[in-house]
């Protein structure tokens, strides 16, 4: 592989002070601090069932609540990919999962595209898991995608909130696998860019 797929990101405002690492070749090995247990537990499994290294360490306003937190860790993330991936040459560009996990089934599509879309469809019947927002799911994604430059396609049924959190996330980290793996030399576009 000839290039490095790494990168490091921070971005301070003043309601968060974020910064994010990233080895889209590495083996799903992670440091996760956000001050959101909940949430520190997703991406961690984002990193080990995607197979990337992710260390990411978001101090912020956990006072008024979480909405910060993950809103702004979703930014980092997304600039944090788009930064790895590059010119995206030779990437499979499509990636897909369904996950299953207890009652819940998650499913998840993303295009690698460089334009951003997010169609997610889940209901959650709790406001909060843990100290969680239940809100933030769809947020989170929404401000991931933005950053990156993903189209990305979601949805989840089932009755545990956490299962059906938990399925989402490992999807997404399938999806991301399978869409971030070198396969050629190509950047896949009829357009020459990604």
């Amino acid at each position: 592989m000839s290039q490095s797929r790494k990168a490091s990101v921070s971005r301070k405002t003043k309601e968060t002070d974020i910064t994010i690492e990233i080895n889209l070749d590495g083996s799903g090995k992670s440091a996760i601090d956000t001050g959101i247990g909940f949430f520190d537990h997703m991406l961690d499994a984002f990193s080990r069932h995607s197979g990337f290294d992710l260390t990411v360490k978001a101090v912020g306003d956990l006072h008024v609540d979480g909405h910060h937190v993950v809103e702004d860790t979703g930014i980092v993330l997304g600039q944090a990919m788009a930064d790895a991936l590059g010119d995206k040459r030779g990437i499979a560009r499509f990636g897909e999962a369904r996950i299953p996990m207890d009652e819940a089934l998650a499913e998840v599509a993303v295009d690698i595209s460089g334009r951003s879309f997010l169609v997610m469809n889940a209901d959650f019947y709790s406001p909060v898991i843990g100290t969680y927002s239940t809100q933030m799911t769809k947020h989170f994604f929404e401000s991931f995608v933005s950053a990156a430059g993903i189209n990305m396609n979601m949805k989840a049924e089932g009755d545990n909130d956490h299962h059906k959190t938990e399925a989402l996330f490992k999807a997404f980290a399938y999806a991301m696998k399978r869409a971030a793996v070198i396969e050629g030399q190509e950047i896949k576009s009829t357009k020459g860019v990604l």
